[in-house]
């Protein structure tokens, strides 16, 4: 990091603190704190949902992703379309008409108090631990740039976060969003032309992905239907589908976004432009990491790209396995480096492609061993290096200004998305929880002050959170299988009572807390191997167990009155 880059990293980031407290003030009741008084366009609206999804861990975890597994991850996107158009056609109506404040609010004109309550309470668990999850991200650019440790960056960066979020509300993050996203795609289209630029002269682009090709990386489309695929084609329309449509229908953090609009219109509009623009983001985000490989094809590796692993080892008893599992790699790499440019020379040779297929295999075995000596050095350090491919790129081979660039869209993504997740949390906890169970008469000042409040407790949850985050393989994946968790079992409650109009308020709340106890059960039985059930599945399982669950509870309910 040199001086320039400081520069453009402190002025992009107190660019968007200073916008949002100077945008916000005046916003002294409700309507304008949580809902920005109705006054988004189409554009901003589409532009602040993508921003509140793509928070830093996109930028960090994806292209480490693509790095490691390939581009097979877009496809957990596949069913995002489909439910902005559900959304825009059945949520989205029902809201503007109620007038609501919050998603849950209208549960409990369908149904009771109760069951809005279980919601909005589910929602506060899933959002406020990925709310820290957003604050770990950019956490982790810091330690490698400063060599602080995870848990004082944690603080600072949530306390950051925290001030701008509590003086801030829906209409400022809304607005600062659109700029943050412009800045996002430059960067990273800069960064993508300048690995391109960076591969040896006879790596051309086709060439690049035909190396990728070779080491499985461009391996997009999977149709079997083999649940030891984490991600297929049928997990990304079926389990992606209710994911989203949870997500985008039913997570306030979301809906919030898009109350904001003037019309229904607007709201609509905004919604589909996400829907159209979203996948071709995540693909390129992707591809950018599939070039980062490409480019680690012909430049040398660290054995673990966390910047503290190899600094755990040194002088310790661990020092020389260490020192001779860094001259394999260093063979190994020097091997691939010739068999690509053979590769590129000649891409049809089956001979060159099964070798650096077996150099590939080797490699991920010398990485693990890496892990396991690390972890014996000092079992603090995290092993798991995925979110740190592209920091390390980044800070290794891009020029002076450029890294503060890059560094400022990672960051300003983490502030985007975290303020917009504790905005509705705090939101949600003031408007769902407090002054629905509160007695007596407040103002609107009082509400406003409220949902300060509870937004800087979400806050400092959130740090708590990021402070155990490390202990996780990665943080995209860690998101999506919180969020697996919660939102099935959230959006059947919801599709419950836009369209089974027989089924009330006592068998959907009975119904709501035997599925989440169901699904946390399957979760832990996935993941000790007892069954095999890939987690975006959980969201088709939760939203079809509650509503058939709440219906037979419904039924025996009549029943026995009979």
């Amino acid at each position: 990091m040199q001086q320039l880059d400081w520069i453009v990293l402190t002025c992009t980031l107190l660019f968007i603190v200073l916008y949002g407290v100077w945008k916000t003030r005046g916003s002294k009741n409700v309507d304008d704190f949580i809902r920005g008084g109705n006054q988004s366009k189409w554009w901003t609206i589409g532009l602040s949902v993508m921003a509140t999804q793509a928070s830093a861990i996109t930028f960090l975890s994806t292209p480490g992703q693509a790095f490691h597994d390939g581009m097979g991850f877009v496809q957990f996107y596949f069913g995002l379309p489909i439910a902005m158009v559900i959304i825009s056609l059945v949520f989205i109506p029902i809201y503007h008409r109620l007038k609501v404040y919050t998603a849950y609010e209208y549960l409990e004109t369908r149904f009771d108090l109760k069951t809005r309550t279980l919601a909005a309470i589910l929602f506060l668990i899933q959002r406020g631990l990925a709310a820290g999850i957003t604050i770990f991200a950019p956490s982790i650019i810091l330690s490698a740039v400063l060599g602080w440790d995870l848990i004082t960056l944690n603080v600072i960066i949530g306390v950051l976060v925290i001030i701008y979020t509590v003086s801030g509300g829906t209409k400022a993050v809304s607005v600062t969003q659109k700029y943050q996203m412009a800045v996002i795609f430059a960067g990273m289209f800069i960064a993508f032309y300048l690995i391109l630029s960076y591969l040896p002269e006879e790596i051309t682009f086709t060439k690049a992905l035909e190396i990728a090709g070779a080491s499985g990386k461009m391996d997009i489309l999977d149709f079997s239907f083999d649940l030891n695929n984490r991600y297929t084609i049928w997990t990304g329309l079926i389990g992606g589908t209710f994911l989203m449509l949870s997500y985008f229908g039913t997570d306030q953090s979301q809906v919030q976004r898009y109350l904001s609009g003037k019309s229904v219109k607007e709201m609509q509009l905004g919604l589909l432009f996400n829907g159209m623009l979203k996948v071709p983001m995540q693909f390129f985000i992707l591809l950018v990491g599939v070039m980062v490989f490409v480019f680690y094809q012909f430049n040398p590796t660290p054995l673990n790209f966390n910047p503290e692993a190899k600094k755990a080892v040194v002088n310790t008893n661990y020092s020389n396995a260490y020192a001779k599992l860094e001259a394999k790699h260093k063979q190994n790499e020097n091997e691939k480096r010739t068999l690509q440019l053979e590769l590129a020379s000649n891409s049809t040779n089956t001979l060159v492609i099964e070798r650096i297929k077996d150099l590939e295999d080797l490699d991920k075995e010398l990485r693990s061993e890496a892990k396991q000596i690390i972890d014996k050095a000092n079992p603090k350090i995290e092993t798991n290096d995925k979110d740190y491919v592209f920091i390390h790129f980044i800070l290794n081979n891009l020029p002076r200004g450029l890294i503060g660039l890059l560094l400022a869209v990672i960051l300003s993504a983490a502030m985007s998305s975290t303020a917009s997740e504790l905005n509705a949390l705090g939101s949600t906890t003031a408007i769902d929880l407090y002054k629905r169970n509160i007695k007596g008469e407040r103002t609107d000042k009082h509400f406003v002050a409220m949902s300060k409040w509870f937004t800087l407790l979400w806050g400092v949850i959130a740090i708590m959170v990021a402070s155990v985050a490390n202990l996780f393989d990665n943080l995209i994946q860690l998101v999506n299988i919180i969020g697996s968790i919660f939102y099935g079992n959230v959006l059947g409650i919801f599709l419950l009572a836009f369209f089974i109009k027989f089924v009330k308020g006592n068998a959907v709340f009975f119904a709501g807390l035997i599925t989440q106890v169901v699904i946390i059960g399957l979760y832990f039985l996935d993941k000790y191997e007892y069954i095999n059930l890939p987690y975006l599945w959980l969201n088709f399982v939760g939203c079809a167990l509650v509503m058939m669950t709440a219906a037979l509870i419904q039924t025996f309910l009549k029943e026995e009155k009979n």
